[in-house]
């Protein structure tokens, strides 16, 4: 097992484990993008970032991130997804994954790495503890939609 940037050629299997993801979160519906897309956005327009885990030549897992701001800390890294397959799990793949995204963050300069997790991911919640995350009770999501 490797773990690697994501290059050229990766976008389907990438799509394929947001697809998966989405399943798992009960909103498979809600996904519109396309690995077309995923292509120029990682590859051609470079608005995002992806690390994946990849064993005997099939992509397992990835993180995809991007930089964000925060107006009181200056650059930070958000991870959009982070995923490994679930007959992957347990075998430190998704530690290495992340400690791989946390290394990328602190090569790139940024002073915080933020992600969501639902409330109802126990595996989630109980993986970033493991991994010594602060998971934020206080602040609410807000978001709107343009489609």
């Amino acid at each position: 097992m490797q773990i690697r940037e994501a290059s050229p050629g990766d976008e389907t299997a990438i799509f394929d484990l947001i697809y998966a993801l989405a399943v798992y979160e009960k909103a498979p519906e809600q996904v519109t993008n396309t690995p077309a897309q995923l292509r120029i956005d990682l590859f051609k327009d470079g608005i995002c970032s992806a690390l994946v885990a990849e064993e005997d030549g099939q992509i397992i897992g990835f993180s995809l991130y991007y930089i964000s701001y925060s107006t009181w800390k200056g650059k930070c890294l958000y991870l959009e997804d982070f995923f490994v397959i679930p007959e992957k799990r347990k075998f430190g793949i998704g530690a290495q994954l992340f400690r791989k995204t946390v290394e990328k963050a602190k090569e790139m300069g940024v002073k915080r790495m933020d992600w969501q997790v639902l409330e109802w991911n126990q595996l989630a919640l109980n993986f970033y503890n493991k991994q010594g995350a602060t998971l934020d009770e206080e602040w609410v999501n807000g978001r709107l939609f343009f489609e």
